[in-house]
């Protein structure tokens, strides 16, 4: 079967290939010739095909802006009706305390609700849309990690500098993957990956406690220490016999 969007890449690889192919003609001719005719006609036949392969990668270009723009959509669409369905779980357990009558656990239910929507809300503000995207969506992965998140009143990490807050989100981004792949469990099993972002002094610390097992730790260390590698920031194991990593980010917010 044909992907989505493989038969148009090909058909524009093809047209772009007749086009240079085609060279050959007027190229020929002027070897043979030498005459200013078959010059201006090669110097006009260079001119299509640049044009046309303009014309073919910006075709291109636009179509591969189209797929990722889709599985951008798809993935928010999924985050979406993910939290629906935590709210929907939710208030369905509070109207049943409250059915019940037991109003202390209805008071607890709503305690809980309003600490994630705290975090949440924490969350949305960090500043850097995808590392922001990212922490939203891996919920609704399917990941045998699961990742709770407690973050500083008022972090905001968009006063960093474009590349030090994309990188950061990079590193984040990448060693939650590498736990996500460190470890194996039974089917039906998860793990529990605790990040932390405060703010201490000039440096942002960004702390991973993971709960479970996670295969090689030599490996899990060697992994994150090159994820920063070439970065402003260092990682710093919390324990040698555990799993447990700080990565300090200088910064003044």
């Amino acid at each position: 079967m044909i992907r989505n969007g493989e038969r148009p890449l090909k058909s524009w690889k093809s047209i772009l290939a007749v086009f240079v192919v085609s060279l050959g003609v007027p190229l020929y001719f002027v070897i043979q010739d030498k005459s200013l005719i078959w010059s201006i006609v090669l110097a006009l036949w260079v001119a299509a095909v640049l044009a046309g392969g303009y014309v073919v990668i910006s075709r291109r270009q636009e179509h591969e802006k189209q797929i990722l723009l889709r599985s951008f959509e798809e993935a928010a669409i999924r985050t979406l009706n993910h939290h629906r369905h935590d709210w929907m779980n939710d208030l369905q357990i509070l109207y049943g305390y409250i059915r019940l009558g037991k109003i202390d656990k209805a008071v607890e239910c709503v305690e809980r609700i309003k600490e994630r929507m705290n975090q949440e809300s924490k969350i949305s503000k960090l500043g850097i849309p995808s590392l922001v995207f990212f922490l939203q969506s891996f919920r609704t992965n399917g990941s045998n990690l699961e990742l709770e998140i407690a973050v500083d009143q008022d972090m905001q990490l968009d006063k960093l500098s474009p590349r030090d807050g994309a990188d950061l989100a990079t590193v984040i981004m990448q060693t939650i993957r590498a736990y996500q792949y460190s470890g194996k469990v039974s089917c039906g099993e998860t793990r529990k990956l605790l990040l932390g972002l405060r703010q201490n002094g000039p440096e942002i610390i960004v702390c991973f406690e993971v709960e479970g097992a996670v295969g090689d730790p030599e490996l899990l260390k060697e992994q994150i220490y090159n994820v920063v590698q070439g970065k402003k920031m260092k990682a710093e194991q919390l324990h040698p016999s555990q799993a447990s990593f700080e990565l300090h980010v200088p910064c003044e917010l």
